[in-house]
């Protein structure tokens, strides 16, 4: 499942003081039983689907109920298709996506001219730009830019995205202002120049926070034969270093239609949106090679041995993670499923590990996930402690791991529970579709759209047996990192050592 960072409980236990006297324990939650599940009505995602004869596929999810409709651009780049050359790039790719492409600048000179300006004209050599005129098209759709306003993209490990939210009536000058955007950008030197100081910016940002240390001491232990490949963010010296050929050269590779997908969502139908789709990027030449093919992703070798790490921050608790390899899409389907359901199970209030980390004091907070990825997702096991409980809720942990795959370390209320709980967040979820469009292109670029259109009755099938699998085969006895984050007067006191941190 996608991970979210921005968790409250662990920015807030990180930056501040917990106070155990003052924890309140978690309100229960009551099982809900497998008759209630089984007879709950079809979930099934309701988006349809059509891949244009160059490659590009469009998904598309209608709900008419308020007149907003989401238009958003998804391309497999990120991280994961980075060497160290190349590795934050993606991510500056996106900060340049919405600045002046050509037809833009083709559309400046037309006002120029409509109102006689000639020396805005001659100064901006609108002669030449005006001779792209031909395979642009026509730029009457920027009149309408007003309404676009609520644009924004983000850069994850395996898909980057662009959007823009807008009412229903400006549909079409949202796509054309993507298309426009995706197929001829300028990549201005001095807007680069300028992006590249915020980006930089950014990466300052991430490391004022202590999380990002111990999020990268995990990370770079886990995929330590090529970090890059999980660094979203970049790093400093690459970002630095870029130029426009660069730039070009990002494009050439990824920004192809089949490498993307356009996700529409909200108040639209989908037969007018596959025909708009067609009269607007039908031209958009594909990539003779699919890209990776070309460039195929690396494979993360296997952790040979386990290892800890001890990072110290200025951090008023003490902040624990142990990371496995977990299943990959395409590798171990099936395992990716038991993942999410095995996860959930745990996090709830009531479930045994929560009783055993949480209500038994020796944590604020504790929590498993898993981050489902094509080119291997991670297993998280987070606690949230105190210097003085660190080595007991470590054991603990790891005395709770070992009992994961018993029969009865949860109930079948719990297992079915977990279930449909899964289901009823997608559907919170589906309500807000701005926010929607980004999870279909999540699951489009990591997954593929139809592992997605499955989930709800795959993750159904999930046994019990199956999370025994995923537990023994990823988990139980395989080689692991574990990483505390503590301050150096907390780590006086705590004196955790790495056998600690991998269960020694």
């Amino acid at each position: 499942m996608k991970k979210i960072f921005s968790n409250s409980l662990l920015i807030l236990s990180i930056l501040t003081s917990v106070s155990f006297a003052q924890t309140k324990k978690p309100a229960q939650v009551a099982p809900i039983s497998p008759a209630v599940s089984a007879a709950k009505q079809n979930l099934e995602i309701p988006f349809v689907n059509k891949t244009l004869a160059n490659g590009l596929e469009v998904i598309v999810l209608p709900d008419a109920s308020v007149p907003l409709a989401t238009v958003e651009i998804a391309v497999r780049n990120g991280s994961f298709t980075e060497p160290p050359e190349l590795n934050g790039l993606s991510h500056l790719y996106e900060h340049m996506f919405f600045k002046p492409n050509r037809a833009i600048l083709v559309y400046r000179c037309e006002i120029y001219l409509k109102y006689g300006r000639t020396d805005l004209y001659n100064g901006n050599a609108c002669s030449d730009k005006l001779k792209l005129k031909p395979q642009i098209g026509t730029v009457a759709y920027l009149d309408n830019y007003g309404q676009l306003n609520v644009k924004n993209a983000t850069t994850q490990e395996e898909v980057v995205n662009y959007f823009f939210t807008t009412t229903s009536p400006y549909l079409s000058s949202a796509m054309k202002f993507i298309n426009d955007a995706i197929r001829y950008p300028t990549f201005d030197e001095n807007e680069l120049k300028e992006e590249i100081k915020i980006v930089d910016g950014e990466i300052d940002r991430n490391f004022s926070n202590p999380f990002f240390y111990l999020d990268r001491a995990l990370k770079d232990k886990l995929f330590y034969k090529y970090p890059t490949r999980k660094n979203a963010l970049g790093t400093r010296e690459t970002v630095l270093s870029a130029t426009t050929e660069k730039m070009r050269l990002i494009q050439s590779r990824y920004y192809v239609p089949n490498n993307a997908a356009l996700v529409v969502t909200g108040d639209v139908k989908p037969e007018e949106v596959f025909a708009m789709a067609e009269q607007t990027f039908g031209s958009w030449k594909q990539r003779e090679v699919d890209p990776f093919k070309e460039f195929p992703l690396v494979e993360h070798p296997p952790l040979s041995k386990s290892e800890g790490a001890v990072v110290e921050q200025d951090v008023r608790n003490v902040l624990i993670q142990i990371g496995w390899h977990g299943p990959s899409i395409g590798k171990d389907n099936p395992a990716t499923y038991a993942a999410d359901v095995f996860s959930y199970i745990l996090g709830q209030p009531n479930s045994r590990f929560q009783r055993a980390m949480v209500d038994s004091g020796l944590t604020v907070g504790a929590d498993i996930t898993y981050y489902t990825q094509r080119n291997v997702g991670p297993i998280t096991v987070t606690l949230i402690t105190t210097p003085d409980k660190a080595k007991a809720a470590l054991k603990a942990a790891y005395a709770e791991i070992a009992q994961f795959d018993k029969p009865d370390y949860f109930t079948d209320e719990e297992l079915e529970s977990a279930k449909t709980l899964l289901e009823a967040r997608d559907l919170y979820d589906r309500e807000k579709l701005t926010d929607y469009a980004h999870t279909l292109s999540f699951w489009w670029s990591s997954t593929g759209i139809d592992y997605f259109r499955g989930y709800h009755k795959n993750l159904r099938a999930v046994s019990r047996a199956e999370t025994a699998r995923y537990v023994k085969t990823y988990i139980q006895g395989k080689p692991h990192v574990g990483v505390a984050l503590v301050s150096k007067e907390a780590q006086a006191q705590a004196k955790i050592t790495p056998e600690d941190l991998i269960g020694k």
